[in-house]
């Protein structure tokens, strides 16, 4: 009759199988590496359809804007036009165009906007302020290219709902407080 081999004691049997459904269990639920940050989260209730009505210094009209993520969502693009029919404010009317951009610059961790108008006119705007529950942003621009020296822009958007925001734009001449020139509430087509 053969002798058995050495027998591994119960205690230390329990425990290794213990310390192994441990490190199994451990290594199942280990944290998977974790995703870059959405750094525009913030932005996200603009992408849509949108139609407003504006009111302001070249009198009423209605607007109809675009925005959508472009170039592998690395910027917002936002396409705009407002129509002013002929009015005693606006005699001749008029219909203005612009193509916008939002960016997030990573070194400044802030929003910027940059406009190019149909007339002309190029701003660059940094976001100044950010409401705490993200319903109202503020951006103000440096001078604006081709116009007026000295001039500054200042876009206020003012979420009202998911499917409402106002936006207020106003502008400042040199060493003087800026003015709202036009404001237009927009629906979500």
């Amino acid at each position: 009759m053969k002798t058995p081999g050495p027998m591994i004691p119960r205690t230390l049997f329990l425990s290794i199988f213990l310390v192994s459904a441990t490190l199994a269990l451990l290594g199942a639920e280990s944290p998977q590496p974790s995703a870059k940050p959405d750094p525009w989260i913030p932005l996200r209730s603009f992408i849509g359809q949108w139609e407003g009505e504006s009111k302001g210094e070249p009198g009423n009209g209605k607007a109809t804007r675009t925005y959508a993520f472009t170039l592998n969502s690395r910027f917002i693009q936002e396409t705009n036009k407002s129509v002013y029919l002929p009015q005693e404010k606006n005699p001749k009317g008029e219909t203005h165009e612009h193509l916008s951009f939002f960016s997030y610059d990573k070194a400044a961790k802030k929003f910027m906007l940059r406009q190019f108008h149909i007339e002309g006119f190029v701003c660059q705007y940094a976001i100044e302020s950010m409401s705490e529950e993200g319903r109202t942003f503020v951006f103000v621009s440096g001078p604006m290219e081709n116009f007026m020296p000295g001039w500054r822009g200042r876009e206020t958007y003012r979420f009202l709902n998911d499917n409402e925001f106002v936006e207020t734009f106003a502008l400042a001449p040199p060493g003087k407080e800026f003015a709202t020139y036009s404001e237009t509430h927009f629906r979500r087509k």
